[in-house]
Formats: C-alpha cells, structure tokens, sequence
C-alpha cells in the first residue's frame, strides 16, 4: 500500500515538476533577443512609449516586448486564430462538430487553428521587422536579410510556445495556454509594484493614490474570484428507479456560469475599436472629431467599449448555450426542470436564466475592463494589473487548482 502511495505521489509530483520546468524553459526565453537589434537603442525607446499598448503587451509577453526576444509575440497571434475559429464555427456547423468528435476531433480542430496561427505570426512579425527598421537606429543592418531572419525568428517563437503549451496540457498540469499568460505577467509583477512605488517616491503619484490602487486590486481580484466560481443551478429530476426494494427518484443540477463567454467579448470589442484605425490607414478615414473622441480613454472610447463588451457577450453566450439543445438533452435523458414542463416551456425557462445570468456577467466584464482604462485617462496611472491581465491571472490560478483536486482525487490522495 505504501508503494502505491508512494507512486501516485510521485506521478503528480513529475507533473508538477515538467509544469514548472517548461514555464522556466519559458521565462529563459524571453530573455533571448532577435538578431540584429541595438538593445540599448530599443530600450530608450520602450520606455518612452511603455504606458500604452506596448506596456500591456509586454505584460503578457512576460517583459519580451521590452527585451524584444523571440518570444515578443508571445501566444497571442494563437489566442486570437481560436477565436476566429469559434467565429467561423458559428457559420459551420462542421467545424461546431468537431468538438463532439471526441480526441479525433480535437486534433483536426488543433491542426485547423495551427494553420491560421502561423499566418497570422508571421503576419505580425513582418510588421514588426518592418517598424523597426524606420524606428531610429535599433536595426544595425536594415534590409531583407533582417526582415527574413526576424519574421522567422518571431514565427518560430511563436510556433515553439504552441508547442510547449500543448506540452503543459498533456503532460503536466493545468492549461498550458493560460499558465504561459499568467507567467508573464506574474514576472512582470515586481517591476510593475517597483514603477508603481518609484513614482510614489517621486511624488509623480499620492501615497492615497497607490493605497487606493492595492485595494482596487483586491477588489476586482475578489469580485472577480466571486463571479467565476458562482454557478446558477436549476434542479432537474429524472424518472424513479428501483434500488432494492424502494423507488428512488433522480436527481440532478444544471449549473449555468455567470460567465460564461469568458474574455471574448472583451477581444472582439478590442478588434471592433480597431476598425477605425485600420480604415485611416487605408484612406477611409472617418471625421476628425470621431477619430480623436475614440483614442483610448476618450469618454466615447469608454461607452462604445463598453457597449460592444456587453453586446458580445450576449452574442457570444447565445452562441455556447442553446436554449432549444439543452431542452431537448433533458428530454432525451427522461429530465425535467422542477415546476416546468418538458419540452418548448423548458426551453423558455433555460433561455429567461441565461439571459438574466448574462446581462450580469456583461456588466461585471464591462465593470473590470473599464476601471484600469478610467485611471489611465484620468490620472496616467500604470494600472496594466487590471482587466485583461488581471482576468486571465485569476482564471488560470482557479483552473489550475480545479485541475490539481481533480488529480489528487484521480490518484487517491485528496484530503480527508
């Protein structure tokens, strides 16, 4: 008995351990720089340009952006091939099959979103070589030699953290996506809380000021523990069956998310608030006054993303859970909603929950997106732990204690 103890210990500790050593493997990465970069030059220029965009990415690249390694892409361009994927699934309805075609299924469906990842690395990574060339003197040799050499080393990056994400999830523990995100922003965290106390320091920011933004951290981190562990449930019965010599009744629960869209309300709003620019830059550029009200942080910028978070929620939430489908699977199985008959009424009742589940999880999205927007624009705060990062953050540690219970249970050793 002992050794069996001992080998299921062992088997969940060699996971945890490949777990910890592929994010190392990870944060070594980001540390190895593109050929043919100034780094100094570059530097000068991060930081000048570090509280906008370029800070936020660099969180999730794990410092990358700032160091421009070969990880500087990080696994965006394969976050964002999935989610085109799940869009096009909405108008396929083979690839929304796929999904139900057990193991054979998900790999078609993984080798599906590789195909649009790889373009849209190598896209991204033209860009950059292209940008970097006419950015003061950080490239030391300009011309296609540095252009090839950096969209392979970019789209290589790229393709080598696919790989070791996936490695996470098969192998180790937890999903090896979120983990990579949230272990570039928990690197980037001490030099965040080091910027944040400097400018304290400096007097740049009230000491009140940085209380304020601890407890605001704690909150939204609180508020948003809270709303992804909270479920709605609806009592189903199932016909009695005989055990022995008693009848016993069925029961179950259906648990609806509150969240259930997740971030992908939050990055098709992004992609929508990008339209504007991407028509400017090919000359179908909309009036002056519009284009400066939607720069980030305006009071228009803020409505219309807000807005487009809560209607992609909606959207994206009536695209997962189907009303009619859930019905009809109870229906199937012989279960009933308590106090609601079977078929089109059950539908109703499933659609009214869900909408009123969704409209609170539109304004809770809304709600931590909009804070670290609101204190950028207002006081030019450095808030980059809040919203996205802060989200994906909390997510993760949640599924990778969801994961480790169930491993523990798996394996015999959950606690009594």
């Amino acid at each position: 008995m002992y050794d069996e103890l001992r080998k299921r210990v062992t088997s969940l500790g060699r996971r945890i351990g490949f777990t910890i050593g592929c994010l190392l493997v990870f944060r070594l990465g980001t540390f190895i720089p593109i050929p043919g970069i100034d780094a100094a030059v570059w530097q000068q220029i991060f930081r000048q340009q570090a509280g906008g965009m370029f800070g936020t990415l660099d969180m999730f690249a794990g410092g990358a952006v700032g160091r421009l390694s070969i990880f500087a892409l990080g696994i965006l361009p394969f976050v964002s091939a999935s989610l085109l994927l799940q869009l096009a699934s909405i108008v396929s309805p083979a690839l929304r099959a796929l999904p139900k075609q057990g193991e054979s299924g998900r790999r078609r469906l993984d080798a599906y979103t590789f195909v649009p990842t790889i373009g849209l690395a190598a896209f991204q990574a033209l860009g950059i070589a292209i940008a970097l060339e006419g950015v003061g003197n950080v490239v030391a040799e300009p011309g296609l030699m540095f252009l090839l050499t950096t969209t392979l080393t970019l789209t290589g990056g790229v393709i080598f953290l696919v790989w070791l994400a996936g490695q996470i999830t098969a192998r180790g523990i937890g999903n090896g996506f979120s983990l990579i995100l949230a272990a570039g922003i928990v690197a980037e965290l001490p030099a965040l809380l080091v910027g944040v106390l400097d400018l304290a320091r400096r007097d740049v920011l009230s000491t009140n000021l940085v209380v304020g933004l601890l407890l605001l951290a704690l909150v939204l981190t609180a508020l948003i523990v809270h709303v992804e562990l909270a479920r709605r449930q609806l009592q189903v019965t199932f016909p009695s069956r005989q055990v022995g010599m008693r009848m016993i009744a069925g029961r179950s629960q259906l648990r609806l998310k509150l969240n259930s869209a997740g971030m992908v309300p939050t990055i098709l709003a992004s992609w929508l608030l990008l339209l504007p620019i991407i028509a400017a830059n090919w000359g179908w550029a909309l009036p002056t006054w519009i284009m400066s009200e939607l720069a980030q942080g305006r009071p228009l910028f803020l409505i219309v993303y807000a807005f487009a978070i809560m209607l992609f929620v909606f959207f994206y939430t009536a695209f997962l859970l189907n009303p009619d489908e859930i019905a009809e699977d109870l229906r199937k199985h012989g279960g009933m909603i308590a106090g609601v008959e079977p078929g089109e009424a059950t539908a109703n009742h499933i659609d009214r929950v869900i909408s009123r589940i969704s409209a609170m999880g539109a304004v809770y999205l809304a709600f931590v997106y909009l804070v670290p927007e609101i204190l950028i624009a207002k006081w030019s705060v450095p808030f980059y732990l809040g919203g996205t990062s802060l989200l994906i953050l909390v997510c993760a540690i949640l599924d990778l204690k969801a994961q480790l219970d169930q491993k523990l249970q798996e394996e015999g050793l959950e606690a009594r």
